[in-house]
């Protein structure tokens, strides 16, 4: 008699949960993890902020939208933290495209990235990142996305060009140093000189 009370009790929560998931999934809202990659690294969206005052930050080399599907995409094991997690999950990122075929990326852009990380390209051409830093596949693929992007925003800035004056002023800057030092070298070496026994 108990146990069909609470069963009858237990029923109505069960059919309530269903209810809402199903006027969840009508409504066309799923649920999403909070480590999912739209949440950890969201794409950019040229739609949302047109007309306003911070519309031009989305056209800077800091917005690249990298596209996922020319990416190559694989996971490991990993060595970083997680304690024996570390030992059944491939939560280790590995990002690899060919550079010389992404056309997301200009063409100037991709010479230099060529240029400054040498040592992250193979033989195929291909860049490669990787990341071990978190305990998440998902968390680590949106660390590897950031990782590409800085790495464009870095190829993509141009150096800043130092005036003739701020030459001129760094040039004297060193001469001083170097007046200074052979002036304390010297007095250092007479010191010692004068420390020195007279046998005669």
């Amino acid at each position: 008699m108990a146990a069909h009370t609470l069963r009858g009790l237990w029923r109505p929560p069960l059919e309530l949960l269903a209810a809402r998931f199903s006027q969840r999934a009508a409504a066309g809202t799923e649920y999403r993890s909070a480590y999912s990659l739209d949440k950890l690294y969201p794409p950019r969206r040229d739609g949302d902020k047109e007309g306003t005052a911070s519309a031009p930050e989305e056209t800077q080399p800091g917005a690249l939208d990298i596209p996922l599907a020319r990416l190559t995409v694989s996971y490991c094991r990993s060595s970083g933290p997680g304690g024996q997690n570390v030992n059944k999950v491939n939560s280790k990122a590995e990002v690899r495209f060919h550079l010389a075929s992404a056309d997301w990326i200009p063409e100037a852009t991709r010479e230099k990235m060529a240029s400054m990380h040498r040592n992250k390209i193979n033989r195929a051409g291909e860049l490669i990142v990787n990341s071990e830093e978190s305990r998440y596949q998902m968390r680590n693929l949106a660390i590897c996305l950031e990782k590409i992007r800085t790495m464009v925003t870095e190829a993509t800035e141009t150096p800043k060009v130092v005036s003739k004056e701020t030459t001129q002023k760094l040039i004297e800057r060193v001469e001083k140093m170097n007046r200074e030092r052979l002036r304390q070298k010297k007095m250092h070496s007479s010191l010692k000189q004068s420390r020195k026994a007279d046998f005669d």
